[in-house]
Formats: C-alpha cells, sequence, structure tokens
C-alpha cells in the first residue's frame, strides 16, 4: 500500500499541489480503530522475569529534560550528573540517551557529559510556539550546533500546517535540516533532526498522519509528538498513529525514521505501554534508543525505583532518588 501511494518522493514534493495531493490521498484514521488498539495494547503485562530488562531499556530511551525559564547552569550540570551516575547505589544502572536543554545551555551540558555518550538534544526554531522568521529559527539552530548540540527538536509551524500551506512547513523542516550540518572544524557530520508536531494543536489523526508524513519526507530523523507545553501531549493512540507511519515509510522509501513521545510520560507503568506499542505496531527495529525515545523529566526517578523494588524486593520510595 506504502508503496503503491509514494512513487517517486521527488515527484510528490514538487509543488504545493502535488504535496496537498499525496497527503490528502493518504488512508484515513480509524479512530474508533486506533483507541481501541492503543487501549487494549495498554492493558499487556510485561512479564517479572522481562521487567528489569524492559525498564532498563526504557532508561536508555529517555532524553531526561529541563526545559524552563528559570533554568540554571547548575540546574544542568546537576541534570548532567544524574545522567551518568542514575542510581549511585546500583552502578549497573544505564544511563539515559540524552539531555534535552534549550540552545543557550548547551555548552554547559556538553562539559558536564564529556565522552560519557549521553547526547545532548537542544530544541530550537522559536520553542514551543515556533513563532519567529525562518531567519531566527535557522539562526537558532546554528547556534545549538556550533555549542555542540547533538540533536536539534525543532517545531513545525501549527499555523502554517493547519491553513493548508504544507510546502512552507516542508521547505522550513528542509532548510532546518541543512542548518543542521556541523562545519568540518567541529568534526563534519549533521546533528540529528527531531521534528516537533506538536499533536494535541493538529486536532485530528488524519492530521498527525499527514505532519508525520509531511517530516518525513522533508528529512527528518525523528517525528515527535508535543513540546510538552500545551494541554495535551503524547499519547498512546498519536503515537500508535506517528508509529503506523514510520512503519509505512521504512516500506515505501526504505529509509527508518524514529520516533518520540513526549510529556506527560511519568511511570514505569507509562512506559512500559510505550514499549508494547512499539513491539507490536513496529517491532524490534523500533526498540532502540536510536529509533524510540521518551521526552520526559520524572519518569526516570520512578524507574529506578521500580528497578530497586525488583532486585532488593523492598521500594524505597521518592527519597531514594534525587528530586529534579
Amino acid at each position: 500500500m506504502p508503496s503503491a501511494i509514494l512513487a517517486d518522493p521527488a515527484e510528490v514534493t514538487s509543488s504545493e499541489a502535488a504535496l496537498r495531493r499525496f497527503l490528502h490521498g493518504l488512508p484515513g484514521v480509524d479512530r474508533v480503530g486506533t483507541e481501541a488498539r492503543a487501549a487494549m495494547l495498554a492493558t499487556r503485562s510485561i512479564k517479572n522475569d522481562a521487567k528489569v530488562a524492559a525498564i532498563d531499556l526504557a532508561i536508555k530511551m529517555i532524553d531526561l529534560t529541563t526545559l524552563e525559564g528559570a533554568d540554571t547552569p547548575g540546574k544542568v550540570r546537576a541534570l548532567c550528573a544524574k545522567a551518568l551516575h542514575p542510581d549511585p547505589g546500583a552502578p549497573d544502572a544505564p544511563r539515559p540517551a540524552a539531555i534535552c536543554v534549550y540552545g543557550d545551555l548547551v555548552a554547559e551540558a556538553k562539559t558536564a557529559l564529556g565522552d560519557s555518550g549521553v547526547h545532548v538534544a537542544a530544541v530550537a526554531t522559536a520553542f514551543p510556539s515556533g513563532r519567529a522568521s525562518l531567519d531566527v529559527k535557522l539562526a537558532d539552530v546554528a547556534y545549538a550546533v556550533a555549542a555542540g548540540a547533538d540533536e536539534i527538536d525543532m517545531v513545525i509551524d501549527r499555523g502554517a500546517f493547519l491553513a493548508g500551506r504544507y510546502r512552507a512547513v516542508f521547505d522550513e523542516i528542509v532548510a532546518v535540516k541543512a542548518a543542521c550540518a556541523r562545519s568540518a572544524a567541529a568534526g563534519g557530520g549533521s546533528a540529528h533532526l527531531k521534528v516537533i508536531l506538536e499533536t494535541g494543536e493538529l486536532s485530528t489523526y488524519d492530521n498527525v498522519r499527514r505532519a508525520s508524513w509531511l517530516a518525513m519526507l522533508a528529512g527528518a530523523d525523528f517525528i515527535k509528538t508535543s513540546t510538552g507545553k500545551v494541554a495535551v501531549n503524547a499519547t498512546l493512540p498519536v503515537t500508535l498513529v506517528m508509529l503506523q507511519a514510520v512503519r509505512d515509510f521504512r516500506e515505501a522509501t526504505g529509509r527508518q525514521v524514529g520516533v518520540k513521545p513526549a510529556g506527560g510520560i511519568r511511570t514505569t507503568k507509562d512506559a512500559m505501554k510505550y514499549l508494547v506499542l512499539v513491539n507490536e505496531t513496529v517491532g524490534a527495529d523500533w526498540l532502540d534508543p536510536d529509533w524510540f525515545r521518551l521526552g520526559a523529566s520524572s519518569l526516570l526517578n520512578d524507574l529506578l525505583m521500580q528497578r530497586q523494588k525488583l532486585a532488593t524486593g523492598r521500594y524505597s520510595g521518592p527519597d531514594y532518588v534525587t528530586v529534579d
């Protein structure tokens, strides 16, 4: 089905009319069926003998995040210290995938993390609203990349998308992708681009599917649900639609794209639901931090407490972990 739809990506994106025709030609999302399947998968449990491995995998998938106006260099250094040593009482506890901060704190995070392998992700493009000129957005990205960001989390222009100006959104993502390139002096290559759809503002699952395909066609390395700054953030049904989109996109193009639900994922139970959703929808290929992330600030604490309970048989409570 997807390969039949996407005969030639260049042709599909060649004009506003072609892009609109393609996006509105995608199969509609069955709202009732999607919500029912997400609810059914949420009831699945992970057996105790696999739960430790699942918890460790969820920890490795976390983008440990602080995105507040009151963020300070000291707070970022403390968060980085937590990423490097999530549980000082359990040296075998894995590290999260990345620290996610505002662009002006990237250099602080890079220094604190050193060569640990924990990435630094920076939100950019006038996060969270995206209401700025393209020049400002590209300067925002270039600043973060020059400071050492390994990953850029950009927000799409939801106003343009909802007004049907798909080519404007596409062109902006392409331009941001180009701005992710590092200079030769910085080692070359490119920062990975995560495109935030802000699904809570897209109104329908059909729009979520269209925005997912639009971002992937424009070169996104990841598609991300939310900024965490609106009333409705990540949900299982929305993530299911996005997982189906990346599955179909790989079938059509051969290119794999990651998915990142973010906002409102706070407990181990929440995280396990997302891991089940990934496994049942796209399979083991995406059960890897390179292809699936969990954007969260407080989730790590609960995962560590559950991990300690499984190891000792005792639940230590919130004083067992650091307060973020």
